[in-house]
């Protein structure tokens, strides 16, 4: 009974680690169209913990990856909630998985003839709806988290591909409203010409067409988007008002002929020995087409068929997609260095015999971390096969042993920072610079976070001035900020005597902060706001908490292992300590908030407030000890409604959380 309790134990941390790994590459892949992995290696941390709920479903929590679509868009844009989710598909890599796919369809359905469907290209872009009423484009949408998109409706309409009017000349009639779901992409030719213009702007170059397109799509001027060579092939619909249809095929058809773009080598199969074939068909033709692919996608045909087998929580059951195998060459690794990413992660990178793979070469290649590099026992001056996984991040698939020489020489990462020098920790499966505060590469992103408004608060020192800080030498550590001149100042650009005046003044201001501020500042992995004020109320100073040992930070309540092992490293290394005594000789104080009429409870806001700013409301709750959350779940205690609310209001009313009018937020916090 006690060992299986442990196993359990064991099982649910694996569980939460997974959800926080997918939850993070989510957020990289849909939200800042930066993915940091491969697909094969996403695929896997999911297939992993589908695995383990399937084994232990009463572990399964709502906020759980395998429990919803996708992750939630950006704010920069309005958002746009779809009337027909747009699930996303299961994957199959290889032909015994697509029969046991048609096999589960056949059992569901209890049938035993063969299964029509129809199987299309899977192109690697940016999926869009197009809204339609009476023929017009109206509104469109990214598919954002499957529920709710960001409205790019202005950039989509300067895609020449998509009709502003739906043809009138059609064998269908024209649907009241017409929800159209397509694929928006940048050719090949056309991406490869965008990154060597860029190369010689000077600009940051696009990884791959997938982030060209995604990049384009979600650009605040729809100007820059207009000069993007942008396509679509559009796959699919939403609602349909007006027109009915028997099978998907039918609705392709429509689509045509009210003047979508549609993949030519769409093909309708009888059986999924068919729809096999095509797959090996489309991977043959693949290097020959204009645009990316990285699989096909069979659907079921009958839309009959498709109502009875209806979905799951993110995906349908009558649809799969079907991947390529990924492209493969054999070099040699030359060497494997240490590189520091800007939260501190050190990521092992090997440094490749130059090849050819997919039509790209590849000269460096990530292997991820320590324990991916011990798994597959990786050594420097080993031969090893290399792919370009999901066809576009290359990615070390193994060595090759029989090729070894004796010579080759195991790696392991260093136990110092070879940026600044500090001490190196392991949180799970990554290696961290524990030099927050001072390490170069983590400097522009700390002073970033330390300055913000919901840190110290430091208006106008934007991105593009601590790059000029740091270019120039006068920041080498957060403290430095409080010790700039007006002559440093004038020297960057953009500055006059007003604009540099405005910034001291404001960095003067930030000098007085709250303890929590402060505490949120610093940038401590795993202490967000909330946990920020946990440990200001748990502690009362900075010096207290500075000398807390591990032990005493588990005693408080929602300071988990991870979190209480992460402050004390940050505390540890000398160089953090270094930066807090400078920031207190250059004048920074701070109070201790009292525990408020609010203790314990969480805000939501939604729509324009007329009394206070947004900051301003966010400042007044954690002045009362509440806390404001950015999104409505079970947790929230009050949404705050101002005018014009958003999705947020529609969500609260769904869970029946209690609702506060701006006056009524008034009164409560003493303000009315």
């Amino acid at each position: 009974m006690v060992e299986e309790k442990e196993q359990e134990e064991k099982v649910k941390e694996e569980i939460e680690r997974l959800r926080e790994e997918i939850n993070y590459h989510n957020y990289r892949y849909y939200v800042l169209d930066s993915p940091v992995i491969s697909d094969a290696e996403y695929d896997a941390l999911f297939r992993r913990l589908v695995e383990l709920e399937s084994k232990y479903p009463h572990l399964i929590t709502p906020d759980s990856p395998t429990q919803r679509v996708g992750a939630k868009p950006l704010e920069e844009f309005g958002t746009v909630r779809h009337t027909i989710p747009m699930l996303s598909l299961n994957n199959a890599f290889d032909p015994q998985e697509v029969i046991e796919f048609d096999e589960r369809v056949k059992r569901f359905l209890g049938i035993d003839e063969e299964i029509e469907y129809v199987a299309e290209p899977k192109l690697d872009g940016l999926a869009v709806e197009l809204i339609y009423e009476e023929g017009r484009f109206v509104k469109g949408a990214t598919r954002g988290d499957g529920y709710v998109g960001e409205d790019v409706t202005q950039n989509l309409k300067t895609i020449k591909s998509i009709p502003l009017r739906v043809l009138r000349d059609s064998p269908n009639p024209v649907p009241r409203r017409l929800e159209v779901r397509g694929e928006v992409f940048m050719p090949i030719e056309a991406f490869e010409k965008l990154n060597k213009e860029r190369e010689i702007k000077g600009e940051p170059l696009f990884a791959n067409p997938r982030n060209a397109a995604a990049g384009s799509v979600r650009q605040l001027d729809p100007r820059i988007t207009a000069s993007r060579p942008l396509d679509i092939f559009c796959y699919g619909v939403g609602v349909v008002e007006g027109v009915t249809f028997s099978t998907h095929w039918e609705v392709l058809e429509a689509l045509k002929g009210w003047g979508f773009k549609v993949n030519p080598h769409i093909r309708l199969c009888r059986g999924i020995e068919e729809a096999l074939k095509y797959h090996d068909e489309m991977e043959e033709m693949r290097e020959r087409l204009p645009y990316e692919l990285d699989g096909v996608v069979l659907k079921v045909n009958s839309l009959e068929l498709q109502e009875r087998l209806g979905v799951l929580t993110r995906s349908p059951r009558w649809a799969i997609a079907y991947k390529f195998k990924p492209r493969q060459a054999t070099t040699r690794i030359r060497d494997i260095v240490a590189q520091v990413g800007r939260t501190g992660a050190l990521t092992p990178v090997a440094i490749l015999e130059p090849v050819r793979v997919g039509g790209v070469t590849i000269e460096r290649s990530t292997l991820h971390n320590q324990d991916e590099i011990d798994r597959k026992d990786i050594r420097i001056g080993d031969w090893v096969i290399v792919q370009r996984a999901g066809d576009v991040i290359p990615e070390v698939v193994a060595p090759v042993k029989d090729r070894r020489t004796g010579q080759e020489r195991p790696y392991h990462l260093p136990d110092r920072c070879p940026l600044c020098g500090s001490a190196v920790i392991k949180e799970g499966a990554i290696h961290r610079c524990t030099g927050g505060l001072a390490c170069p590469a983590q400097l522009k992103e700390t002073i970033k976070h330390f300055a913000s408004k919901r840190a110290m608060d430091i208006e106008g020192l934007g991105e593009k001035h601590v790059e000029q800080l740091l270019e120039k030498g006068l920041i080498r550590d957060v403290a430095d900020i409080y010790y700039l001149k007006k002559e440093d100042l004038l020297k960057l650009e953009r500055f006059a005597e007003r604009s540099a005046e405005n910034l001291l003044k404001s960095i003067e201001k930030s000098k007085k902060t709250t303890l929590p501020r402060l505490i949120y500042a610093l940038g401590i992995r795993q202490v967000g706001e909330h946990m920020a004020r946990v440990l200001a109320d748990e502690f009362g100073s900075l010096e207290a908490l500075m000398e807390a040992d591990y032990e005493r930070l588990l005693k408080i309540k929602e300071v988990g292992p991870e979190t209480a092992e992460s402050i004390v490293a940050f505390f540890r290394e000398p160089h953090n300590r270094k930066v807090i005594e400078k920031l207190k000789k250059a004048g920074v104080t701070y109070e201790v908030p009292k525990k408020g009429r609010l203790s314990g409870k969480t805000f939501v806001f939604t729509g324009a407030l007329k009394a206070f700013t947004r900051e301003e409301a966010k400042r007044l709750v954690e002045a009362e000890g509440g806390k404001v959350a950015s999104s409505v779940s079970r947790k929230v205690d009050y949404v705050v409604v101002g005018e014009s609310p958003g999705s947020k209001y529609e969500e609260a009313r769904r869970l029946g959380i209690p609702m506060l009018t701006e006056e009524e937020f008034k009164e409560l916090i003493g303000k009315a």
